[in-house]
């Protein structure tokens, strides 16, 4: 509890922080004071600047709320995927949930397609995400074990593939679904609007909440399928919900933010070292870990370089690519992915 109590108090900081830094510099007590306006409370001056008020409500708050939504989406989707596959490599973006859901998503941007109305590209995205996430349980699967080769290998192709969709997309797509695509293959928060945050935020917390339900049958899986069926868990049918439930997951973060990797390789291994294989620590803990790492790297995003706004997507994988060759190494010395 003390863990998750510090990443809690370590999210609300560094929400309120990356709120108030920027272009216009906004102090914590006039962001506070803001807020406490909002709720009717009668606490602390509001800002002087005549657009503070407008551009925390407008701009900076939809997108921090909305990194929050993103990186603990992804860093879930992240603990159930090593949990199931049993392997420490499984993430949402290596091995091509990410890019099949951005596919997906783009095929109907330029395709302008409205079968679901506003809600059909998280639905496309959603579709494409589960037949990534099929695709790899179904061929790295062999022999009752998740091979880390055939792991890799599979993520490598998907990603290809789903990368030349998105090229074929962008050449055939207007200019502006063409732009819209491009935001895709970047990973981007900027222009996050509030209806964007109440689309994300229900899908976010219905998977998440699923999520919870599997923690008990993934530490019995973690002892071995055979000991697992023994302590009554159908296995194949939590492989099959843990399947809908990370595409769930990751159409919810690719549909609003683009491919953002690494988020959940990250966070679930390192929290995984800290605290233990048990998923009810573990899930909320990465929960928090995820919302956290993507709160600073969007922070760092806005305002790493005067006037302009770096690609999110970029800078987790200057982080996460070194991390992940570090952790191919690791598991191929036999030192194994889960310590």
């Amino acid at each position: 509890m003390i863990v998750l109590s510090l990443l809690a108090l370590a999210v609300i900081f560094m929400a309120l922080f990356s709120a108030g830094v920027g272009q216009m510099q906004i102090s914590l007590p006039e962001i506070l004071a803001s807020i406490a306006h909002k709720v009717g409370l009668d606490w602390g001056a509001l800002p002087e600047h005549p657009f503070a008020e407008s551009a925390l409500w407008t701009i900076r708050f939809p997108r921090v709320i909305m990194a929050i939504i993103v990186g603990a989406a992804l860093a879930a989707a992240g603990v159930l995927m090593q949990g199931v596959f049993g392997n420490p490599l499984a993430e949402p973006s290596v091995v091509g949930v990410s890019s099949g859901a951005a596919a997906f998503a783009c095929i109907s941007i330029a395709l302008g397609l409205s079968i679901f109305g506003a809600w059909t590209t998280v639905i496309s995205a959603f579709i494409g995400g589960l037949i990534a996430t099929g695709l790899v349980y179904f061929t790295a699967r062999h022999g009752g074990r998740t091979e880390v080769v055939t792991l890799v290998l599979t993520g490598v192709a998907i990603n290809a593939i789903a990368g030349a969709v998105i090229a074929l997309m962008t050449f055939l797509s207007d200019t502006s679904a063409r732009e819209e695509i491009i935001f895709w293959q970047l990973g981007s928060l900027n222009g996050t609007m509030w209806n964007n945050v109440l689309s994300a935020g229900p899908i976010t917390l219905i998977g998440i909440a699923i999520a919870f339900t599997t923690t008990r049958k993934l530490d019995l899986l973690s002892l071995g399928e055979r000991p697992a069926r023994h302590l009554g868990v159908n296995v194949e049918l939590l492989r099959k919900e843990v399947i809908v439930i990370v595409a769930f997951l990751t159409s919810a973060a690719v549909a609003f933010a683009g491919i953002i990797g690494f988020v959940g390789l990250v966070v679930p291994h390192i929290l995984r070292m800290a605290l233990g294989p048990s998923h009810k620590l573990l899930l909320p803990a990465s929960i928090l870990g995820g919302a956290l790492l993507l709160l600073i790297a969007d922070t760092v995003a806005r305002t790493l370089v005067p006037n302009a706004d770096l690609p999110i997507g970029m800078l987790t994988a200057l982080v996460g690519g070194p991390f992940f060759f570090w952790l191919i190494r690791r598991t191929r010395r036999g030192a194994g992915g889960w310590a």
